[in-house]
């Protein structure tokens, strides 16, 4: 093997490397333009020219990156809650710990923040947020509530006074919501959560 066969091929790994980054940057750089954008104008009316120009590329490189605009969106509303197993929490706490799981996902997760905005107004969007509770939340709730037949209703009411806090503190900002620390919405909500979760009977 000459000397030169043998640098070309060193040198491989490293102009491979740049690409990745820069492939890496690319994707990035689209699913936050598409957040904001589905945020901003919901699924229907965002369109893949709208998002490669939040994200000043081209068209073309959303579509080899996720097919089409189905694929975009799936992509850039993929959600983790990561909740908490019952298991390993006092049954009593069980309410208190879920608002502050969720506190702390509104907090951090813009995705969700984005998510809310748009299924406000976007079925689409409001599909990919009821599949994220029901296969999130739901099993959570069957672990706890006393009937297990009952968890897509005892899921859908705790979904009512996470989506609404989330509502009125980070989409709509309303005052008064905004102005509660994380600890007193946790007190004031965690019980409502909790009769949900455990309660015999409403």
């Amino acid at each position: 093997m000459s000397g030169n066969q043998q640098v070309s091929r060193e040198s491989e790994p490293a102009a491979r490397e740049p690409a990745a980054r820069r492939s890496d940057a690319t994707r990035a750089a689209i699913l936050a333009a598409a957040r904001e954008r589905f945020a901003a104008d919901g699924y229907e009316k965002a369109t893949i020219r709208a998002i490669a120009r939040d994200a000043r590329i081209d068209p073309s490189m959303v579509m080899r990156y996720f097919g089409n605009k189905e694929g975009l969106f799936a992509a850039a509303v993929t959600i983790e809650l990561s909740l908490p197993d019952p298991a390993t929490i006092p049954r009593e706490e069980l309410g208190r710990t879920l608002m502050r799981h969720f506190l702390s996902l509104w907090e951090e997760n813009e995705v969700l923040t984005a998510l809310l905005r748009a299924g406000a107004t976007d079925a689409a969007a409001a599909e990919r947020m009821q599949g994220v509770l029901r296969e999130q939340l739901v099993p959570v709730v069957l672990g706890t509530c006393p009937d297990p037949a009952q968890a897509p209703v005892r899921a859908a009411l705790c979904a009512s006074q996470v989506l609404g806090l989330a509502l009125t503190r980070y989409v709509l900002k309303f005052p008064g919501s905004v102005a509660l620390e994380p600890e007193q919405i946790v007190d004031w909500l965690g019980p409502t959560v909790q009769r949900y979760l455990t309660a015999e009977r409403p």
